[in-house]
């Protein structure tokens, strides 16, 4: 197999991403954390994100190489959708959330 078939295959069964991971949003309320479970295939990425205000299935989820991205729809505190974006390595992840019209901030995550 030369280098252009691994890489065709890398992008084609995306990072694995599969499990429980520990996610830390920097919001503007402070420190808000969460857990997410996460099952990717190919390149569709589907789980639930749980926290202090719920758990709430993620939705749009992808996968493609270490890219990964995702929204949640929250209905507490307040009714917003969560836009996540990020990159994986190994058992780590971070990236940026937008949070509706209050911006984008970081998240870090790790699995567990």
């Amino acid at each position: 197999m030369n280098a252009g078939e691994t890489a065709a295959i890398s992008e084609e069964q995306g990072m694995p991403v599969d499990g429980t991971w520990k996610v830390t949003v920097n919001s503007p309320m402070g420190k808000e954390e969460t857990v997410l479970e996460l099952r990717g295939e190919a390149s569709a990425l589907q789980g639930t994100q749980s926290g202090a205000h719920g758990s709430y299935p993620i939705q749009d989820g992808r996968v493609n190489g270490d890219t990964i991205s995702w929204s949640s729809s929250v209905t507490s505190p307040i009714r917003i959708t969560l836009q996540f974006t990020g990159t994986v390595v190994g058992d780590s992840m971070k990236g940026k959330v937008k949070l509706g019209m209050f911006g984008a901030y970081d998240f870090t995550g790790s699995r567990t």
